[in-house]
């Protein structure tokens, strides 16, 4: 402890040091900026909202606490030309000279904003003080009384745009006794664009929607009118109302080479065919089956244009894997009276096969090893844009400590699977109109894994049929997992191990989960990200949640037949299939994040997470694979892998006994940006597992609403992040604070009594821990 406490003090007295100098490079007359405050006199309008207005801001800080990045510039020297002054100016941030010029455009965009809000009275001012050569800075913002839109009329010139604005009146923004918010009166030119460009206006922009206000003098209310424009071709022909536009034909270009000119008379077309009145144009070979293309299209002849479904095309074509770039043009003609548009669909391929290698190293508590892998992948099978995967793999692992009677001392493990993803909903007896309109995937795969240890050997095979629903880039995402078959064999057992561990009559789970088993399942997920896809790498993307839901269930089916067939049960009283024993069970999970961001350089986010297992029916436990574990780099991490739990049980070095039927996971997680690539976090991690039964070889595991509360683990701990944009390298190191496994005393507040070596664990993983 003493070390500790010595390197604690170091680091504070260096901190301390360093703030002493951080005017160092400040010029003689100026001044560092040191801080910014914004105040304002209205609750309606809070300072976090006109930040980004700010110019100017200080040095960033570690925290929000600690401006490192300035004090590592300062330990540079004067001479620029020594290598370690360079290395330290580049590590660091130079510091913020105060500048008036930015500060007077800064309280002058920032009363723009407040203006545009409706407070048209707002005034900004600007308040420094000075205090040696720092300067704090406070932008002070009065607001004033808003003013409000006391009758709003219409000047709509064009009566079919009228009939439809006024069919679609409900959902306008504008609305008399409205504040006068300039950014809603925009969003409602753009709502009624959207809604145009549904209804064939091709042409239709929101710069054809204009308002005039009208103040009351002496009061602040604001007669407010919306008006439209007409259509003008040319500057030298008159208004007319806007057209519609039709769409004629669609045809498809197939190899559409983006370098090349879009000009139609330019591609290199040598055939085409027909499909359903469709003209497909294609060089040499069509790659894609005809029902295909046509089963993806939204654009539909002699119907009016509709952005919207253009834009689902576009999300279509986006689904296929076999293409790599999609490009729809529109060209006018005018026939009569009638505005026309031919569309056109260009492709560009992506290529259909590729073959990949993964070495990988294994460290599994201290035993080292290899694992190598090959695949091959195929992106239009059936020439429908059908991904096909297959994958072998085979790894070996130095296994210390344990010795086997047949001579195999390590474990090794071959695998292949192989997976089939069709971009489409494929169901027996549906229509093709009503699969065309399910915009969902299937997937089909089967694996197969052998593993030899030297206390057993194990085959696990299985066979799965699921559907997805949403693309990477949306919000939502669902999955249904049809049918899900897994089936473990033991075709070996070690005697030695037979005789010690699973003959044992009180070791009820070891034996449980050393048996063959079949797990028929059926399931669903739901994930709902409320920024989209976004870039793994970026820490701080604004405020943001994420919400995942899952629901599975096993051997209902089975069971019924059993119970219909009256089949008899084995010498456990479980039913079987095929002589196999099949599991029964329910289980359910939620997981909920959030981000709140603080500044462009610092978050925090919370975690809360929990599920539960219940075994029922043909089964009294739930199967090793669906058990939940807790501790390690994603859970409670003053804890290693796998080491906390169930309950206040203290762990007999058999991973199998710390698993349970219910799980809690909470987390609090302060992350910052540090220099580089480099990021920063402060967390609090607390939870743990339970069993909802009494196992004799899991003492104090059970979960009793009373009192599971004390048994609630709590760590907290450093982290450091590399982060390379397509993937983060995360480093965390947690401490136990509060130990369930005792009742009372120092050992159960390691917080109070730390010990090092006792109380500290170390994670390396890949991407955030949530």
């Amino acid at each position: 402890m003493k070390k500790e406490f010595h390197s604690l003090l170091f680091v504070a007295l260096s901190a301390l040091l360093a703030a002493c100098s951080t005017t160092k490079f400040v010029p003689e007359g100026s001044y560092l900026l040191d801080e910014v405050r914004i105040h304002t006199d209205n609750k309606e309008v809070k300072p976090s909202s006109l930040s980004m207005y700010v110019r100017q801001k200080p040095n960033s800080k570690w925290f929000s606490l600690l401006k490192t990045q300035l004090y590592v510039y300062n330990w540079s020297g004067r001479d620029s030309t020594r290598w370690i002054n360079r290395t330290l100016r580049r590590i660091g941030d130079a510091p913020v000279i105060y500048n008036e010029e930015e500060t007077r455009r800064s309280s002058e965009e920032m009363k723009k904003a407040v203006q545009n809000i409706g407070y048209m009275g707002a005034n900004v001012e600007y308040i420094s003080r000075i205090k040696k050569k720092k300067l704090q800075l406070t932008y002070r913002v009065r607001t004033g009384k808003p003013y409000v839109v006391r009758s709003l009329k219409f000047d709509i010139p064009d009566e079919k745009i009228r009939s439809y604005m006024l069919r679609d009146s409900a959902s306008t923004h504008l609305s008399n006794g409205m504040t006068f918010d300039i950014n809603l009166l925009d969003k409602e030119r753009q709502r009624i664009t959207n809604m145009l460009l549904q209804y064939g206006y091709y042409k239709f922009n929101k710069e054809y929607l204009t308002y005039t206000a009208d103040t009351v003098q002496g009061t602040y209310k604001v007669d407010l009118t919306l008006h439209l424009a007409l259509y003008r071709p040319q500057a030298n022909q008159p208004h007319r109302p806007h057209p519609q536009y039709t769409i004629e034909g669609v045809s498809f270009i197939t190899d559409y080479n983006m370098l090349q000119s879009s000009t139609l008379g330019s591609m290199e077309i040598n055939d085409s065919i027909h499909y359903r009145g469709i003209p497909i144009y294609y060089k040499d070979r069509l790659f894609l089956r005809p029902k295909v293309l046509f089963n993806n299209l939204r654009i539909t002849s002699h119907a009016l244009y509709n952005e919207q479904e253009v834009q689902r095309t576009y999300a279509n074509y986006g689904r296929l894997p076999v293409l790599k770039y999609t490009n729809i043009r529109f060209f006018e003609t005018q026939r009569g009276d009638s505005a026309l548009l031919n569309a056109y669909v260009m492709l560009t391929r992506n290529k259909h096969q590729s073959i990949s290698f993964e070495l990988e190293g294994t460290n599994s508590a201290g035993d080292l090893g290899a694992a190598a892998s090959v695949s091959y992948q195929n992106r239009n099978v059936f020439k429908g844009s059908e991904t096909f995967l297959i994958k072998l793999r085979g790894a070996y692992e130095a296994v210390s400590g344990l010795q086997s009677s047949n001579g195999q001392d390590n474990y090794t493990e071959l695998g292949a699977e192989t997976s089939i993803h069709f971009p489409r909903f494929l169901f027996p007896f549906l229509s093709n109109n009503l699969r065309r309109r399910i915009r969902a995937t299937t997937e089909f795969g089967l694996q197969y894994n052998y593993q030899l240890r030297p206390e057993f050997s194990r085959i696990v095979a299985s066979a799965s049929w699921s559907y997805r629903w949403g693309l990477q880039r949306q919000r939502s995402q669902h999955r249904i997992d049809l049918l899900d078959v897994n089936y473990l064999y033991m075709p070996w057992i070690d005697p030695d191990f037979q005789n010690k561990y699973l003959n044992n009559e009180h070791n009820y789970i070891l034996q449980y989960n050393y048996k063959d088993r079949l797990i028929v399942r059926a399931g669903y997920s739901y994930t709902y990200n409320s920024r989209g896809q976004s870039p793994l790498g970026n820490t701080v993307t604004g405020n943001s949640y994420t919400l995942r839901f899952n629901i599975e269930s096993a051997g209902n089916v089975l069971y019924l037949f059993s119970k219909m067939a009256h089949a008899g049960r084995n010498a456990n009283g479980e039913y079987t299939l095929l002589s196999i024993p099949y599991a029964q069970y329910v289980k359910g999970d939620i997981d909920f994040a959030k981000n709140i961001v603080i500044d462009n350089r610092n978050s925090i986010a919370f975690h809360v997470a929990g599920g539960i297992a219940i075994p029922y029916g043909n089964a009294s436990l739930i199967p090793f694979e669906k058990r939940y574990f807790s501790g390690g780099a994603n859970s409670v991490r003053g804890w290693s892998v796998r080491s906390l739990g169930p309950g206040s049980f203290a762990g007999d070095g058999n991973f199998l006994n710390q698993s349970g039927d219910i799980k809690l996971d909470l987390s609090i997680e302060y992350r910052t940006r540090l220099f580089w690539k480099f990021r920063g976090a402060l967390f609090v991690d607390a939870g743990n597992i339970w069993t909802l039964r009494d196992y004799a070889d899991q003492e104090g595991g059970k979960f009793k609403l009373n009192s599971f509360y004390k048994e609630i683990a709590v760590a907290y701990g450093l982290g450091l992040r590399l982060d390379l944009d397509f993937f983060i390298l995360r480093f965390d190191g947690g401490m136990k604070a509060l130990n369930p496994v005792y009742k009372s005393g120092k050992e159960r507040y390691p917080l109070l009594h730390p010990r090092f070596k006792r109380d500290f664990a170390f994670h390396f993983a890949v991407g955030y821990p949530f």
